[in-house]
C-alpha cells in the first residue's frame, strides 16, 4: 500500500563511513500511501478510505518512523517538511534509531577490513555427536554501535510463529511497522544468539518474548550463556495457553488483541524485578541395581537442567507425559485448545479412578536444607510432588495459596527459596477452584532420590526419569520486567531514572611486530598483548577522553617505576586505539577520529592499544631478574600459596558466629572479578589510583599518618621496589625469592604510603594477599596510605574484591577505620554498588565490636 517517497537511502541502515555518531539530525523517510487510517496531523480530518482497485491515487503522505501522517495537499503537506527533522514518535524511547546500525560491506569488496577466507577452510564445524552442522561463522549483515543516553531504552523483540496458533507470525509483522525492522528477530530462523550477541553492548537494553514460557525460558537461558556482565531484563507478551510465568509478572494468560502500541508502553514503564532459576543436577542412583521392567521409554537425564517455574515429579507429571506421547503419536488430533483440554480432564479423571500412584511416597526419599521429609510424606499419603519457584502452576492456579499458619511465609519468585508442596488425588481436583496443595517446607537445597523410574517434568517438559538422586539448588537471578498497575493512565510503580554507567576496563598494548604478524588472529593477538593497567570511564565516553585515562594512567605507571629501567614498558606518544569487535580482526582507529567512536564501539572486554615502538614482550622482566641474580643469591624453596593457610569462611554467605543479616536474603554467587565490571561503578580521575574516590583539597594537603608508622619512610632499597612492583604484578615466584633473601621489608611503602599488601588488594592477586598476611607482622593488615588514608580492606571493597575482603576479614583486619573522608570498607563497597559485599562487611562490624566488648568485659 506503499511506495518510497523520491530517492532516500535505506533508513534501516547506515553506511560504514556516514558513522558520525555527534551528528544525530535525523530526518523523517516520508511515503507515498494509496490508504491511511486515522487523522490528518495538519487539518485534522479524517483520510478517506477508497478500495485500491478503484482508484490508484495517492491520498495520503506519512513518516515510516514517527507514523505522522498528512493529506497529499500542497495546504497540509509542505516541501519544506521533507528536510524536518524526525522524532521517532510515541516510541521514541525504544526505537533503535538507523544511525546505530552499521551495515558492513561485504566480504572481499574494497572497502570491506574483514578477510577473505580460504576456499580450502569451511565455515561450518561438525558436532561431536549425531553428525548435525552448525554454523559457527555467519557474516553479520549490520552491527549495532550504540550511543548511550539515560533517557532511551531499547528493545529487543523476540518471537516465536509457532506459539500460539499463527498468532506469532502477524505480531511479527505488527512489530516491524511499529518499531526498526533491525530490532525484531523470528526465533524460527536461528534463534535468539544473534539477536542478542549483535546487541548485548547496548546500554539499558531491554527483551520482550512473544511466545510461552518455554520460549522466555529459551532466551533466559541464551542471555546466561552469554555471561553478559549487565544482563537486560525481559518482558514476556504470552502466546497459546498456560503461561504460568506471564501471570505472575502480571502479563496475563494470553494475547487478546491488545494494542501493540500499549503493550510496547507497559514494556517501556515496567518495573524490573529478580527471578530465581534453580540448577537441576542429576544422577544415576546406584543403590538401585534392578527396578521392575516396565515397556515406557525412560530416560537417564531431565529435559532441562535449570528451571525458571516449577518441577514436579508423579501423578500431575503422569498425566502431563500421557499428553506429550500422545500427541507426539497423533499429532492432527490435538489442533484444539479444548480437545486438550479435555483430554488433560480424561486422563487426570482415570488416574483418579484407577489410584496408579498411591505408592508412589514408598518410591522417594526428600531431604531439605537437611531436613528429611520422607515420613511426613508417607504420613500424608501424596501421590504427587511438586518444587515450584513462582506463584502460579498449572495455568494460572495457587497450589501454595496465601498461607497463616506460622513456619511459613507468602511465596516470591526472588527470595532465594522453593516451595515444597505435596499433592492427593483429591487437592489435585481442587487446585481449579482455588484450592491448594499440602505445603511442606520452604528451603534453599534439596536432594531427592528416586528407587523406580517416576514421571517427572520441567517448566512443563515431561519425562520419565530412571531411579535417580536429583539435587536442586539456586543458580542464579535474572531481571524480569513486570506490567505496571496502572490506575486510569498514570503508571503506578516505574523505574527509578536511569544514570549514566561506568566501566572499569583493562588496557592492554600490542607492539607493531605482533600487530602485522597476528592481524587475522584475534585470539593469538589477545594472548600476546600485555596488561597496563585499569581506568574506570563512563560508557558515554568518546576515545578522546579515554585517551586523557590512559595517559594519566601512564604517568602513574611512571611515578612507580621510577627506580627500575622501565624504558621498554613506558607507552610512546604514537600509540593507537584498536577496535577489537567490529570486523574480524584487529584495525587502527586514526586519532583524527576519535571524537567519533565511543569506547563501547572498540571494546567489549579488555581495551586494547597499539604501540610502535613497544619493546619485546618480556625483555623487562629479564632485565629485573639479571639484576637481582647478580646481586643476591636466591635459595628457592619449595612453596604452596594455600599451604597452612586455612580459610573457612564462603562469601557472600553470612560466617558463622555473626549475626544473621535477614532469614530470607538471597546471596548474589561470587563474583569472577572480571576487568570489564558490572555499570554503575563509581570512580574518578584520581593521579595514583584510577576509579578510587577523590579526597578534599583540604585532607589531600595534609598527609594522613598511621600512628605507629611515624612520618613517611625513607627511599626504598631496590629489592624493596622490586618486591612492590611483585605485588603489582602479581609474582608470586619473584615476591618469594626477594623474601627468601632477607633483604626485604614486607611493611615497605612507596611514595603513596601504599604497602604491598595494598597493591595487591587493589588487582586482586589473592595469592600474594595470603603470603604477605602469612610472613609480613600483623601490623601491615591497618597500614594505611598517605593520599586517602585508606587500608587495604579499603581498597579491597571498592575494587569489589569479594574473596580478598574475605581474607583479610578472617586475618582480623579492622573493619570500623574510616578513610580522609569518613568512609569505612563497608561504606566504600556501598559507594561501588555491591550491596552484597556491603551488608557482609556489616555483619563483620558487629561481629568485630561484639568480641571487642567481650574482651574488655573479662579484663
Amino acid at each position: 500500500w506503499a511506495s518510497s517517497f523520491g530517492s532516500q537511502p535505506d533508513p534501516v541502515l547506515t553506511p560504514p563511513y556516514c558513522y558520525k555518531p555527534h551528528q544525530q539530525l535525523m530526518r523523517h523517510h516520508w511515503v507515498h500511501r494509496r490508504r491511511q487510517d486515522g487523522k490528518c496531523k495538519q487539518c485534522g480530518k479524517s483520510f478517506q478510505q477508497r478500495f485500491t482497485f478503484q482508484s490508484k491515487e495517492i491520498i495520503a503522505i506519512s513518516c515510516s518512523w514517527c507514523k505522522a501522517a498528512y493529506h497529499n495537499k500542497i495546504s497540509c503537506f509542505m516541501m519544506q517538511q521533507i528536510e524536518e527533522q524526525c522524532l521517532l514518535g510515541v516510541h521514541a524511547g525504544i526505537i533503535v534509531p538507523p544511525s546505530w546500525i552499521i551495515k558492513l560491506p561485504k566480504k572481499g569488496t574494497f572497502k570491506s577490513s574483514l578477510r577473505k577466507k580460504s576456499r580450502n577452510k569451511s565455515s561450518m564445524k561438525r558436532k561431536s555427536k549425531g553428525g548435525v552442522k552448525e554454523i559457527i561463522d555467519v557474516q553479520r549483515p549490520f552491527i549495532i554501535k550504540p550511543i548511550p543516553s539515560p533517557l532511551l531504552k531499547p528493545l529487543l523483540v523476540f518471537i516465536n510463529p509457532k506459539s500460539g496458533g499463527n498468532q506469532g507470525g502477524k505480531l511479527l509483522h505488527k512489530f516491524c511497522w511499529l518499531l526498526n525492522p533491525r530490532q525484531v528477530f523470528d526465533l524460527s530462523n536461528g534463534g535468539p544468539k544473534l539477536g542478542l550477541d549483535l546487541y548485548k553492548k547496548v546500554p539499558n537494553l531491554r527483551v520482550l518474548v512473544c511466545g510461552g514460557d518455554g520460549t522466555a525460558g529459551w532466551i533466559l537461558s541464551a542471555i546466561d550463556a552469554l555471561n553478559l556482565p549487565a544482563p537486560p531484563p525481559v518482558a514476556i507478551l504470552p502466546l497459546g495457553t498456560g503461561n504460568d510465568l506471564a501471570r505472575t509478572l502480571n502479563w496475563g494468560g494470553g494475547y487478546t488483541d491488545e494494542p501493540i502500541s500499549k503493550i510496547l508502553c507497559n514494556v517501556e514503564d515496567g518495573q524490573v524485578v529478580q527471578l530465581d532459576r534453580w540448577d537441576l543436577l542429576v544422577e544415576p542412583n546406584a543403590g538401585v541395581t534392578d527396578h521392575d521392567p516396565i515397556e515406557e521409554e525412560v530416560k537417564d537425564k531431565l529435559p532441562l537442567d535449570v528451571f525458571n517455574n516449577y518441577f514436579s515429579l508423579g501423578a500431575d507429571a503422569h498425566v502431563a507425559l500421557e499428553f506429550h506421547e500422545s500427541r507426539e503419536a497423533n499429532p492432527e488430533k490435538f489442533n484444539s485448545r479444548f480437545r486438550n483440554k479435555m483430554f488433560y480432564a480424561g486422563a487426570g479423571g482415570r488416574d483418579m479412578l484407577k489410584r496408579s500412584w498411591r505408592g508412589f511416597s514408598e518410591h522417594i526419599r526428600l531431604i531439605c536444607d537437611g531436613v528429611d521429609f520422607t515420613q511426613k510424606i508417607v504420613d500424608m499419603k501424596l501421590h504427587s510432588l511438586l518444587f515450584l519457584n513462582i506463584p502460579r502452576y498449572s495455568s494460572g492456579t495457587l497450589p501454595w495459596g496465601n498461607p497463616n499458619a506460622s513456619g511459613f511465609e507468602p511465596q516470591k519468585q526472588d527470595d532465594g527459596y522453593l516451595e515444597v508442596v505435596g499433592f492427593t488425588y483429591s487437592s489435585l481436583a481442587t487446585l481449579q477452584i482455588g484450592g491448594h496443595g499440602e505445603r511442606l517446607t520452604q528451603c534453599r537445597e534439596v536432594i531427592l532420590t528416586t528407587e523406580k523410574p517416576i514421571p517427572m517434568q520441567v517448566d512443563g517438559e515431561p519425562c520419565r526419569l530412571s531411579p535417580s538422586i536429583i539435587r536442586i539448588k539456586l543458580r542464579n537471578q535474572m531481571n524480569m520486567i513486570m506490567k505496571p498497575k496502572r490506575r486510569g493512565s498514570v503508571p503506578i510503580a516505574n523505574d527509578p531514572p536511569s544514570v549514566p554507567e561506568r566501566l572499569r576496563i583493562q588496557v592492554s598494548r600490542i607492539s607493531m611486530r605482533d600487530y602485522e604478524q597476528l592481524n587475522y588472529d584475534k585470539d593469538k593477538l589477545r594472548a600476546a598483548s600485555v596488561p597496563v593497567g585499569i581506568i574506570v570511564v563512563e560508557n558515554s565516553a568518546n576515545l578522546e577522553e579515554v585517551r586523557l585515562h590512559i595517559n594519566r594512567l601512564q604517568q602513574d605507571m611512571v611515578r612507580s617505576t621510577d627506580h627500575l629501567d622501565m624504558s621498554g614498558s613506558s607507552i610512546s606518544n604514537k600509540w593507537c586505539f584498536l577496535d577489537s569487535t567490529t570486523a574480524e580482526r584487529f584495525f587502527r582507529i586514526d586519532r583524527a577520529q576519535e571524537n567519533l567512536h565511543y569506547i563501547t564501539d572498540i571494546s567489549s572486554e579488555d581495551l586494547y592499544i597499539l604501540d610502535p615502538d613497544m619493546a619485546l614482550k618480556g625483555r623487562t622482566n629479564n632485565n629485573i631478574e639479571s639484576q637481582l641474580d647478580k646481586n643476591t643469591g636466591l635459595v628457592r624453596e619449595n612453596y604452596e600459596p594455600t599451604r597452612n593457610l586455612v580459610f573457612t569462611f564462603s562469601m557472600p554467605v553470612t560466617p558463622p558466629k555473626s549475626p544473621r543479616l535477614d532469614g530470607r536474603q538471597i546471596p548474589r554467587p561470587e563474583s569472577t572479578e572480571n576487568l570489564l565490571s558490572p555499570p554503575n561503578q563509581p570512580g574518578s580521575n584520581n593521579s595514583s589510583e584510577p576509579g578510587s574516590p577523590n579526597v578534599p583539597a583540604a585532607s589531600s594537603a595534609k598527609p594522613f599518618h598511621f600512628t605507629t608508622t611515624g612520618d613517611r619512610p625513607k627511599p626504598l632499597s631496590p629489592t624493596d621496589k622490586m618486591m612492590i612492583d611483585a605485588s603489582k604484578r602479581g609474582d608470586l615466584q619473584k615476591l618469594m625469592d626477594l623474601y627468601n633473601t632477607g633483604n626485604v621489608d614486607l611493611l615497605c611503602t612507596d611514595q603513596y604510603g601504599m604497602t604491598a599488601l595494598h597493591h595487591a588488594a587493589r588487582f586482586g592477586h589473592k595469592e600474594i594477599v595470603k603470603f604477605l598476611i602469612k610472613n609480613a607482622p600483623p601490623v601491615i593488615l591497618d597500614m594505611v596510605d598517605y593520599e586517602k588514608g585508606q587500608t587495604a580492606l579499603h581498597k579491597a571493597a571498592w575494587y569489589q574484591r569479594r574473596t580478598i575482603c574475605c581474607v583479610l576479614v578472617e586475618a582480623k583486619a579492622c573493619l570500623t577505620r574510616k578513610d580522609c573522608q569518613g568512609n569505612t570498607p563497608r561504606m566504600q563497597a556501598l559507594r561501588a554498588d555491591d550491596r552484597d559485599l556491603a551488608a557482609y562487611l556489616e555483619s563483620q562490624e558487629h561481629f568485630q565490636m561484639v568480641v571487642s566488648e567481650d574482651q574488655e568485659t573479662a579484663v
